[in-house]
Formats: C-alpha cells, structure tokens, sequence
C-alpha cells in the first residue's frame, strides 16, 4: 500500500520536525529546548492535501481562494506547488506575497504559539488568490498540543510590567473553542 506508508512516513517526519522547531522556538523565547516537550508528548497534528480550483479571486468581489484568517494551533508546516496564491498580512494592514520555493517549507505562527509567548510571537494573518486561473495544491501540517496540555504564559514572556493577557486554556478547549466560532454548525 504505497499511498498509505509514503502518507504515514511524511506525517511523522513532519511530526518531528514539529518536536525540532518548538526546540528553536523554546530557545528564542529564553526557555530551555526541552521547554515545550511535555506539551506535544502526543501532540493533535493534523495533515491536509489541498486542492484549489481555478476560480480566479477578485477580493474586491469576495472572491478568494480562500479568505483571511489565522491558524489556531501552534504550528502550520506548509509545502505547496508551484503556482504562487498565498499571501501574508503585515501589522500595517499590507498584505504581500509569499512565494512558492522548491524544498523549503513555509511556516506559520500561530493562535496558541501568540498566546504563549504573550503576543511576542504573533499568529500569521494569512489568505489564499487565484490570480493564475491555474490548480494550486498545497500540503499544510498542523503541529498541536497535545490536547490536555495548558497552554499559559510562559515565564520568560511575561513580567509585573508585562502581565500575561491571555488566561491559561487547555489546549484542546482552546481549539475547539476556535472550531466552533468558525462553524456555526459545530456540535460539540
């Protein structure tokens, strides 16, 4: 069953480079590399094959790919093809684009990695245009806490004149508290 060993074999490599990036992020937030291991120990990660047709967008329209938004979790681990559609939105409000490279792996931030990091690190306002008229594919990995995992200030980011503004959530309470402000059809 080739199909199902090379989806099981990239999942898990994508699942370790998860582990590794969180290491880098530990370190630039001052904590030890080790910091955030107890919270992915079974982490909630998700993989998804996207197919985007060749609608082309018209933002003025309402027309988009896929429109704006942010990740909820820590991680967002993208490759995609080579047809360009994938924008990122600046604090300025500017939204530029993120161009396709061949074996490199763009990486958003996250809802959960803002919370964190108490707004040091922001989540990746982010959208998708079809200004090509062309298929685009693209192969986001979500890389999750582990669903009991508490997602709160870490000490490093926070201070008496730095107070942590986001209250400790669970992290699996956390996402599907973003699930359901997305889709008024959840049930949980």
């Amino acid at each position: 069953d080739g199909w199902k060993a090379t989806m099981v074999d990239y999942f898990n490599t994508m699942n370790r480079l998860g582990q590794r990036m969180t290491q880098f992020i530990a370190m630039a937030l001052g904590e030890a590399a080790g910091f955030f291991d107890k919270s992915f120990s079974d982490p909630l990660s998700a993989l998804r094959l996207l197919h985007y047709n060749t609608t082309q967008s018209s933002p003025e329209e309402g027309v988009y790919a896929c429109g704006e938004h942010t990740d909820y979790g820590m991680l967002t681990l993208l490759t995609t093809d080579k047809v360009p559609g994938l924008q990122i939105k600046l604090q300025s409000g500017e939204w530029v684009d993120v161009p396709p490279m061949d074996g490199a792996f763009i990486v958003n931030l996250g809802d959960m990695l803002e919370r964190w990091s108490n707004d040091l690190f922001r989540s990746t306002p982010h959208r998708v245009l079809n200004t090509t008229g062309q298929h685009r594919y693209s192969v986001p990995f979500f890389f999750e806490p582990d669903f009991d995992a508490m997602v709160t200030c870490i000490p490093s980011c926070c201070s008496d004149s730095r107070p942590s503004r986001y209250p400790p959530i669970q992290s699996g309470m956390h996402l599907l508290n973003k699930y359901r402000q997305t889709h008024s059809d959840f049930k949980q």
